[in-house]
């Protein structure tokens, strides 16, 4: 009898037990055992977070016509601006738990957990069990994303399932079979109904990925990445067509779209008008020159955005020695075979960071900080697999000087990123200075399995210091608002694209006491009534929520069941606050920004008409203006307007009210 073998590139290229170690479980059981109690640390500080998402929560738990389409308030009268898949695991929670910070938060938690034990398993299959420990401890912390992980933005799950389909594929690559495409495929779609369309910017890295590196032959590997688009379309589409094909007269507005479709808000709004700064509906103009000569309200775009002092404490620590082991591990596998699944892995973690970073530096649309997370696992993948790699090869003199200018780029990163904060830990980015440089140094030199050890852990200290302590200070910072930042403060304060941060030795925000705590990010000009320790009410804004007095909201509940909203303001921050508190319909006029047309001016009168809404809130920033940017001329405003004229306003702790139960005369 003749055995057949198989053609060497058709063999999938496993790496063998010799890189299996003893400890390698309980090793990973620390990693999730600790990510999962550092994030749990303090948690409740944030308290509602975004409770632009928390009001959507809140009504998601009591109906599940809300739940479904992720609406703003229990009466359906608008939704997020989002596809719902992010906020059905908190409302879920919810539902079991009760409303608490906890109950919401504790799934982002998971999710953070989750994330880090998939990307261990996903970077050990090719480069074994040290790449995937690092790669996971990388990823748990990297500033941004424990931020986001104990935050209840769509982050979190996003980066899950993100890295769920490079697993996926990471399978698919080893063994070419269909089921693995399609699983790729369905995690990509629900991705997009957690955050539409920037969860395709890892599907051409996927899909090159697999096409130079599958097992199968090139015919079949098209069908099979063609089979993965259909599962992706399935995925995500049938929540699309219920939602166009529902009628509209029994659904939600959607949110964030100006004529009530979910194809405009995925290829305006959300879509092509981030990458072109044309969002309709946007708070305001995206990058580029603004008339005054400074930068676009997003920040100034170009190749080095992910380092200016925004972004770079973010996610920025690592990036240049991600980069230089993508190009040191492609070498080193430069006559691999075809299939070779090393290979393929860095083919597709280099093109995830390069394509989503590269389009993250010029996009002139609405770009916020938090948004980096999207880069971390990637980042920490290549900088994981990368060490590993080029570390087994320090042997060559090209290798050991590829290792040591990734090891320079890291010092002098996290040099430049603690410098920005020079009173936070100053004794810390001289520690990084110095032991860098010696690491540097040591690489360089061959050195005797002793002295070696001794660089490996210098080498650790210096990319795991700066973003540690970062990480550490974003657990101990209380968090909340729509624009919330890691670490310590840079000095950000003022001007386009730096919302968020007062500088050095300012308490706040102009507006008030409580404008700008350290990690929030209420706007300028937020209104805030009382003084510190007698605060009354922050009666909420554009993006800082509404925080009611105890008579504010004794006023709403009573009686409050009797009508379909309790309340309706102009915002969804300034409702947000209220429906939280009251745990009643609020309803958000034009939407987060304001400026969606719904209700239009003759729906509102006809809903006070019929007695549906019991008081119209005013006061904060736009509540007497009638929305935010475009929507300050809108429905917004004519509501507004029309409210002022024909009832009578009451002050109740700094909040203007009008009984749309008594007009006048």
């Amino acid at each position: 009898m003749t055995a057949t073998l198989a053609p060497a590139d058709s063999l999938p290229t496993t790496p063998s037990p010799e890189r299996r170690f003893r400890y390698e479980y309980p090793a990973l059981a620390v990693l999730l055992l600790g990510t999962g109690l550092a994030y749990l640390c303090n948690l409740s500080a944030n308290g509602w977070a975004n409770s632009f998402y928390s009001a959507a929560v809140q009504a998601g738990s009591v109906s599940w016509k809300a739940f479904f389409f992720g609406s703003s308030d229990a009466a359906n009268s608008i939704t997020v601006d989002k596809p719902p898949a992010s906020l059905w695991l908190m409302e879920l929670s919810v539902r079991a738990f009760g409303l608490n910070s906890w109950s919401m938060l504790v799934p982002e938690v998971l999710l953070g957990v989750a994330s880090v034990a998939l990307l261990w398993a996903t970077v050990r299959r090719p480069f074994g069990p040290a790449a995937g420990l690092l790669a996971g401890l990388l990823l748990a912390v990297t500033p941004v994303a424990v931020l986001m992980f104990r935050f209840n933005n769509p982050e979190a799950l996003l980066v899950f399932l993100m890295v769920a389909a490079a697993w996926a594929m990471t399978r698919a690559i080893e063994d070419g079979r269909w089921r693995w495409l399609v699983l790729t495929g369905v995690f990509v779609g629900l991705g997009f109904l957690t955050k539409q369309l920037q969860v395709l910017l890892i599907v051409p890295p996927l899909a090159l990925a697999y096409l130079l590196a599958g097992p199968p032959a090139l015919g079949k590997r098209v069908l099979q990445l063609l089979a993965a688009a259909v599962a992706m379309v399935a995925a995500a589409g049938w929540w699309l067509l219920a939602v166009e094909l529902w009628p509209t007269s029994s659904r939600p507005w959607i949110g964030g779209s100006q004529h009530n479709s979910i194809l405009e808000l995925t290829l305006g709004y959300n879509g092509l008008g981030r990458l072109t700064g044309e969002e309709r509906g946007s708070v305001g103009p995206g990058g580029g020159e603004m008339p005054t000569g400074g930068n676009g309200m997003w920040g100034s775009t170009g190749i080095t955005r992910m380092f200016e002092p925004a972004q770079g404490g973010q996610i920025a620590w690592l990036i240049p020695a991600a980069l230089v082991a993508l190009v040191a591990g492609v070498l080193l596998r430069g006559k691999a075979p075809r299939t070779d699944s090393r290979r393929a892995a860095l083919l597709l973690w280099g093109g995830w960071l390069l394509v989503t970073g590269l389009t993250f530096s010029f996009m002139a649309g609405i770009f916020h900080q938090y948004y980096t997370v999207a880069l971390a696992p990637a980042v920490a993948a290549l900088v994981g697999a990368g060490a590993v790699l080029m570390w087994r090869e320090r042997h060559r003199l090209w290798v050991r000087s590829m290792l040591a200018l990734a090891v320079g780029l890291t010092t002098a990163t996290g040099w430049m990123l603690l410098s920005r904060s020079v009173h936070w830990l100053p004794w810390l980015r001289w520690t990084v200075l110095v032991v860098g440089v010696l690491a540097t140094i040591a690489v360089l030199v061959p050195a005797s399995k002793k002295l070696a050890v001794v660089s490996a852990l210098a080498i650790a200290f210096t990319g795991l210091a700066g973003q540690t302590a970062y990480a550490v200070n974003t657990v101990a910072t209380s968090h909340d608002g729509a624009i919330p930042l890691a670490g310590p403060n840079v000095g950000l304060f003022g001007g386009p694209g730096m919302i968020g941060r007062p500088p050095e030795g300012m308490d706040s925000m102009p507006g008030g006491p409580d404008g700008a705590r350290p990690g929030n990010g209420p706007m300028p000009g937020t209104v805030t009534t009382g003084r510190p320790g007698r605060e009354m009410v922050i009666a909420g804004g554009l993006l800082g929520a509404s925080k009611p007095s105890e008579k504010v909201v004794a006023l709403l509940e009573q009686n409050g069941t009797a009508y379909t909203w309790a309340a309706a303001a102009v915002g969804s921050n300034s409702a947000a606050g209220f429906q939280l508190a009251t745990e009643l319909p609020v309803m958000p006029i034009g939407g987060f920004n304001g400026s969606d047309p719904s209700p239009t001016l003759e729906q509102f009168e006809e809903y006070v008409a019929q007695g549906k809404i019991h008081y119209f809130l005013g006061g904060g920033h736009g509540g007497d203006h009638g929305g935010f940017g475009p929507g300050s001329s809108g429905t917004g405003a004519q509501i507004t307007q029309w409210v002022q004229e024909h009832f009578t306003a009451t002050e109740v702790d700094g909040v203007t009210l009008y009984d749309l139960t008594t007009p006048r005369g």
